[in-house]
């Protein structure tokens, strides 16, 4: 059974509630169609009914039975929402005129909509940009606790079927130790939920266990001690490098007596880098599937979609959402 197949089976199981804030984009109607049909999750389309139905009526899409929301036709929320977000931000600066602007964007709704309990995560980005959805997120959601920064991971499918969780490809350029110990955090949990075993991180660098001595080095060193402080119970260890962690033989040489060197089975970059080429290396090179990036970090999912983004990739990452909403 292929990853994806179980990523699907459990989002059934957990009968969840996804909202869509680009709920008039073709792709995501055809989602919507396919993710209430398969019983997958209960879909809920933000936008103009009459819009979404007319265009499912040229899609041949049947929508039977799936919740649509009108972010322009629900001023109560709208205002409520509004006064929620300027209490909320305006330490930061935002007016309440500026609040009210923002709950005119679907994301910002769609991220009340989770917020409020009416949903339990978010998927966008089929229209959107990155940063525009992860603004929203922050915004309205807010950070996971033991979490400093929001940023993003990926599933390595391997070709002999193994799964490695790489963190982070695709967010934070460079990250600062704190903020590199908050990925390998939020990382560890997108791996424990999605597949349902125990993480194992492994800290990379170019040095394993001191041998060699720079402050690149120093980061990950300190990064991975913040972790063992907020989060004890996690198996970590670092600095590590690639071979160490991934190669039994390699990690017993290098880091003798490591509980993660030669097991590891999620692997925290220095920085987006290394990260993003490690990734598409693993990709192109070793034939592995890649599946992400996936946002972690937030209180609630507010998954992040390609804007090249297909049919199939929505409803993935919307079942992803689900699991991760656990």
């Amino acid at each position: 059974m292929n990853i994806i197949t179980t990523i699907r089976q459990k989002a059934a199981l957990a009968n969840k509630k996804i909202v869509f804030p680009e709920g008039e984009e073709d792709r995501v109607i055809r989602a919507a169609a396919i993710l209430k049909q398969e019983n997958l999750i209960q879909p809920v389309l933000l936008g103009n009914p009459n819009i979404i139905s007319q265009k499912a009526r040229s899609l041949e899409v049947i929508l039977e039975d799936i919740e649509m929301m009108n972010p322009l036709a629900a001023k109560k929320y709208t205002e409520e929402w509004s006064n929620i977000l300027y209490e909320t931000r305006k330490e930061k600066g935002m007016t309440i005129d500026e609040a009210r602007e923002k709950l005119g964007s679907s994301l910002y709704f769609g991220a009340f909509v989770v917020r409020t309990g009416r949903a339990n995560g978010s998927v966008a980005g089929s229209i959107n940009t990155t940063g525009d959805v992860i603004r929203a997120g922050i915004h309205v959601l807010g950070l996971a606790k033991n979490v400093s920064v929001v940023s993003s991971s990926f599933l390595m499918v391997l070709s002999n079927g193994k799964v490695l969780t790489f963190g982070d490809c695709g967010v934070l350029p460079d990250p600062d130790a704190g903020q590199l110990a908050s990925i390998a955090i939020s990382t560890a949990r997108t791996h424990q939920l999605l597949l349902n075993e125990e993480p194992i991180v492994a800290m990379l660098s170019f040095s394993t266990k001191g041998s060699a001595k720079h402050p690149l080095a120093d980061k990950v060193i300190e990064a991975t001690d913040l972790v063992r402080k907020t989060a004890p119970a996690l198996k970590i260890d670092g600095e590590l490098q690639f071979d160490a962690a991934y190669i039994p033989a390699i990690g017993e040489k290098k880091a003798p007596g490591s509980s993660v060197a030669g097991k590891a089975n999620v692997y925290i970059f220095p920085d987006l880098n290394s990260g993003n080429i490690a990734y598409k290396i693993t990709q192109r090179l070793a034939g592995a599937e890649a599946y992400g990036p996936l946002i972690q970090g937030l209180n609630h999912p507010f998954m992040d979609l390609s804007r090249g983004c297909s049919t199939e990739d929505i409803v993935n990452v919307a079942c992803i959402a689900a699991i991760m909403s656990s």
